[in-house]
């Protein structure tokens, strides 16, 4: 049996789970969240714990079997603590700023990067450096601090550009210094 699939996962005081169908409903002070579940996995509400077993020792179930139990764990997770991402913007007058629900970046480039944000997230900036993405969903929050920091990677030499929080550049030397 998997390591991870066969551990139950203990639902907080004040999250739900139902069973609807081959879906699984979370809901907790955060938001709501759903997971469809695959036939050859069962999923078991039983107080506070979700047991999650499989129907079959195919290597396909098999590997279902964590992973549904995992995604479900992370849901439950999102829905009572949230996820959050942090970005740091790097170099000269580079900046983020919020208006409504459109982040406006100021890159260097010859414009302004506007990128919506999607439902479900909260983004700040509290200081034109720093961008904080907030969520109930692990994958959304993750997604979405990709995409701001796939807008200006990190660039080498002088270490412009947005990074995570903490992430630490390898800088190279320059062309001159290098022999």
């Amino acid at each position: 049996m998997s390591r991870i699939g066969k551990q139950p996962v203990v639902l907080p005081k004040g999250i739900t789970a139902k069973i609807e169908g081959a879906r699984i409903l979370i809901e907790g002070p955060k938001g709501k969240d759903s997971l469809g579940i695959p036939a050859s996995i069962k999923v078991v509400v039983e107080g506070a714990q979700i047991i999650v077993t499989r129907n079959s020792e195919e290597k396909l179930d098999k590997s279902l079997h964590g992973t549904i139990r995992a995604l479900i764990n992370s849901y439950v997770q999102g829905v009572n603590q949230g996820y959050k991402k942090e970005l740091d913007i790097v170099g000269v007058g580079y900046k983020a700023q919020m208006k409504g629900t459109v982040l406006n970046l100021n890159l260097g480039f010859s414009h302004v990067v506007e990128m919506p944000v999607p439902a479900g997230l909260k983004v700040a900036t509290p200081n034109p450096n720093r961008i904080v993405v907030d969520g109930f969903n692990k994958q959304q929050v993750g997604e979405f601090a990709a995409k701001i920091k796939k807008v200006y990677p990190v660039e080498p030499y002088q270490g412009k550009g947005v990074r995570y929080v903490g992430e630490e550049v390898k800088k190279k030397l320059g062309k001159a210094l290098a022999k």
